[in-house]
């Protein structure tokens, strides 16, 4: 699946993990919107939450995976796999278009509707247009600099919007320690 219309990106170093999202919203080649706010704090703000797809397909996931924190208080991993097996198997959902990152003090996902659950090795993900340029500056300045995860993040999407045209420089992070 190939996302347009948006970056999210997700860093986790020293203790900290910070999520970051642009604010561009598209249709077609038109930008509709550009400070729309595509990362969340949920979980008590436990949990990080960004989206990238389409929008009212991302709303609709995110109630889903809250629903699921709620079901499994303190154990993140196993909503965003009940979450997957759910948006799989649900006819409805099957047809949804949009791919979430989810981070909380421990972990990093990429939730998908094809069933996937993937934890990055390194504790770094990039999702949407945007999502490969700001993974791609966000690996080398993890690797060869001494910036603070959320630093990173800004960074590496400010390089992506220079990139990438479905992404742009009103950024919205937030982070856990």
């Amino acid at each position: 699946m190939k996302f347009r219309s948006t970056t999210i990106l997700t860093v986790r170093k020293d203790g900290c993990v910070a999520m970051g999202g642009d604010g561009q919203v598209s249709l077609g080649q038109t930008v509709m919107k550009a400070d729309a706010r595509k990362v969340r704090r949920l979980a008590d703000g436990n949990v990080l939450a960004g989206f990238a797809g389409a929008a009212a397909d991302a709303f609709a996931l995110l109630e889903r995976f809250e629903e699921k924190l709620r079901d499994h208080p303190s154990n993140m991993p196993r909503a965003a796999t009940e979450l997957a097996k759910e948006w799989r198997t649900d006819r409805a959902l099957r047809r949804l278009e949009a791919l979430i990152a989810v981070a909380d003090a421990e972990n990093t996902l990429l939730v998908s509707g094809t069933g996937d659950v993937i934890q990055p090795t390194d504790g770094v993900l990039g999702i949407g247009s945007g999502g490969n340029y700001a993974l791609s500056a966000a690996r080398a300045l993890v690797e060869h600099s001494d910036l603070s995860a959320r630093e990173i993040v800004e960074k590496s999407l400010k390089i992506a919007g220079e990139i990438c045209v479905y992404t742009n420089g009103n950024v919205v992070i937030e982070e856990i320690a």
